[in-house]
């Protein structure tokens, strides 16, 4: 067996799962260093992986020449800074979804791999989830056609929690929920479609916590954060010091090939949920839950009246670990990456076009709704990644 790959993981907040699915020693790969702001969880996560490197800079994890690859997973507004750094160190580097919290802070990173050949991969994990596979492969053969729309609704009953108690509420670290919380659902809408979006328009408000008790900057989150929660939503308390994100929003998209989508987010549910609808030239497919036993209808005989059962029920594959065993697959890929390179389900190409989606939304729905362009990539930039981070092949070999 190949000796493991040494792995050093910046940044062990909301997503430090992701550094539990890459510590495997003597299966591949290993954490050996960890960076982080907090002293505590450094210290903790040192003590958890035997790291032999736990610091508050990212920088001076980078200069390890034990490394083999980075996985980045710290707030959305340093992934460019840090991405680039761990780029242009050589190390190829996993950046946890978005990508960015602009398009042009997305270009940067894509720019920077492709100056230095360093490999770049981005988490989007929702390619890997049973479900979203599911729905990939009977589009894919045929069962209801030709696409021509999808509609997606995100029902997010712990958004109170998760993103309005701590900086996912402020706009200069994400943009806005509409690119934060929607590039998974963005991108899935891109792969099931076969396109990308290339018009948008969006409303959307902050409805329920813009008045509700913050904390004083630099007062540390409750001690029963993501562990207790409060009920109703306007019983909640202690959110960020800063909110001015919206906590509702609807997103209408014109795809590069023809397809109109339609995604709808709301924060303030009581359930969590999360609905896929896929409308062909020969019929339509829909996801009821998109975990491990779940199912997935397929109606593609007709005219009738509603059939609650459709003609064909799928069940979503048995899967263990995080979201429905996609952390585990996920980084099994980027391991599979490092070493080998090629091509992979996730793109920084879809990674970028989720973000620069969502932020042509956010802009439209903040200007009333006035319809807005996405900004194209440039063509050699996405070429050198459709072709799997390799150079373009010179004329007669």
């Amino acid at each position: 067996m190949a000796a493991d790959l040494g792995i050093g993981v910046i940044g062990l907040g909301l997503r430090r799962n992701l550094a539990d699915a890459a510590h495997r020693p003597g299966r591949g790969c290993a954490v050996i260093a960890v960076a982080d702001l907090d002293p505590g969880v450094r210290r903790r996560a040192a003590a958890r992986f035997g790291a032999r490197l736990a610091t508050g800079d990212h920088r001076q994890l980078l200069a390890d020449d034990r490394l083999d690859a980075v996985i980045v997973a710290t707030p959305d507004d340093t992934h460019e800074r840090i991405a680039c750094d761990a780029l242009e160190a050589g190390r190829p580097v996993y950046v946890e979804k978005p990508l960015g919290i602009t398009a042009e802070s997305c270009d940067t990173i894509l720019r920077t791999a492709r100056r230095t050949g360093t490999r770049l991969y981005v988490g989007h994990n929702m390619r890997h989830m049973g479900v979203v596979r599911l729905m990939h492969r009977l589009i894919a053969r045929g069962d209801i056609g030709e696409p021509k729309t999808v509609w997606t609704r995100h029902f997010v009953s712990y958004g109170g929690d998760f993103y309005f108690k701590d900086w996912h509420a402020d706009r200069r670290r994400t943009t806005g929920l509409l690119l934060q919380k929607a590039a998974h659902d963005i991108d899935v809408i891109h792969l099931l479609a076969g396109g990308y979006t290339r018009r948008v328009n969006a409303l959307g408000d902050l409805l329920v916590y813009g008045d509700l008790p913050r904390r004083a900057p630099g007062t540390p989150r409750p001690d029963g954060w993501l562990r207790e929660y409060e009920w109703p939503p306007t019983a909640r308390r202690d959110l960020h010091h800063v909110v001015d994100v919206e906590d509702a929003s609807v997103m209408n998209m014109q795809l590069d090939n023809g397809v109109i989508a339609a995604y709808q987010q709301c924060h303030f549910t009581p359930d969590y949920w999360r609905n896929h609808t896929v409308i062909g030239t020969e019929g339509r497919l829909e996801n009821f839950g998109d975990g491990p036993g779940d199912i997935v209808r397929v109606w593609n005989t007709g005219p009738t009246g509603y059939r609650p059962e459709g003609d064909v029920t799928h069940r979503v594959p048995e899967a263990g670990g995080s979201h429905g065993g996609a952390d585990a697959r996920i980084i099994d890929e980027f391991l599979r990456f490092v070493r080998d390179g090629g091509a992979t389900d996730t793109s920084p190409v879809s990674a970028r076009m989720s973000v620069a989606a969502g932020e042509a939304a956010t802009r439209s729905l903040r200007s009333g709704g006035v319809p807005y362009e996405v900004p194209p990539l440039d063509d050699e930039l996405r070429g050198y990644f459709e072709r799997g981070q390799e150079p373009r092949p010179r004329h007669g070999r």
